[in-house]
């Protein structure tokens, strides 16, 4: 099971770099598909009225949901419209500090929300959720991550004429020495890479039962400046690196984008083997 968010980045106006997002998905031998995505190309005018220096706000999200869907699929309908709530409204003496706090404020405050009617269903909701989001604020990437999601930025070397893969985010398992410390403290213990040897990450939206246990909501957050060579950001669950390296992923990727584009401008022949490899692209990349 996994699923992938695709932003490719263009120019859009003077200065300000484009976003626009592509999904693929796959439910793979579950019953359900416990991942979900949210793909918002644009929400300043949700986010108004906005600090002077803020002329564009995108938001990408990726949720690799695990002991059901309930909590990837209220984090995926809730997590953005909290975040808009709490987005920095008017002048601020911090752009980056400001909205970092917001972004703290809305994992908190979504969890919570998640946990409460969790709490209240009988019998409880066991759900949970890991959370990788990208929150573009004009040309700067604020990634706030929780689990073993990953987010993946391709750019350009000018220099090796290659593109390189740059992780935007840090993964969050029971195995690191920080996580375990935390889990230990709280009274928990790490059992074969898991948390009671049950729970495969240490951070996460939802697991109420293993909330005491030291697994927290508090998300790693990055910042990122983009620039003309960057192409793409890619978010993608667990699953998916567990086949791809993020170096491979991202050279997959490139090689489907040239495809297309040799396609789009004529340079590939019309034999079966070329239409073939056109339809292949065209499925993962509109």
């Amino acid at each position: 099971m996994y699923s992938i968010c695709t932003i490719g980045v263009g120019l859009r106006s003077v200065g300000i770099l484009g976003l626009k997002g592509y999904v693929a998905e796959r439910k793979g031998e579950r019953e359900d598909m416990q991942d979900a995505h949210v793909i918002l190309n644009d929400i300043t005018e949700e986010c108004r009225p906005l600090p002077s220096q803020i002329t564009r706000v995108s938001y990408f999200a990726v949720f690799d949901g695990h002991g059901g869907v309930r909590a990837s699929k209220f984090a995926a309908q809730n997590l953005h419209q909290n975040l808009i709530k709490k987005f920095p409204k008017g002048e601020v003496a911090s752009v980056e500090k400001t909205v970092k706090r917001c972004l703290l404020d809305t994992f908190k405050h979504t969890d919570e929300e998640f946990l409460k009617q969790a709490s209240s269903q009988k019998p409880a909701w066991k759900d949970g959720s890991t959370a990788t989001c990208v929150l573009a604020v004009d040309n700067i990437l604020y990634i706030a991550n929780l689990g073993d999601s990953r987010a993946i930025l391709c750019r350009y070397n000018e220099e090796s004429q290659k593109h390189t893969a740059l992780s935007l985010s840090k993964e969050h398992n029971p195995t690191q020495y920080e996580e375990r410390m935390r889990i230990q403290k709280a009274g928990g213990n790490v059992r074969d890479g898991r948390v009671l040897g049950v729970l495969e990450v240490s951070r996460s939206i939802g697991d109420g039962q293993y909330k005491r246990c030291g697994v927290i909501s508090v998300p790693d957050i990055k910042r990122c400046q983009l620039t003309h060579n960057d192409r793409f950001i890619l978010i993608a669950c667990d699953g998916l690196f567990k086949v791809f390296t993020p170096e491979e992923a991202v050279n997959f990727i490139v090689s489907c984008l040239e495809v297309r584009r040799r396609w789009r401008e004529g340079w590939v022949c019309h034999c079966r083997q070329c239409e073939m490899d056109f339809a292949r692209v065209s499925s993962l990349i509109p």
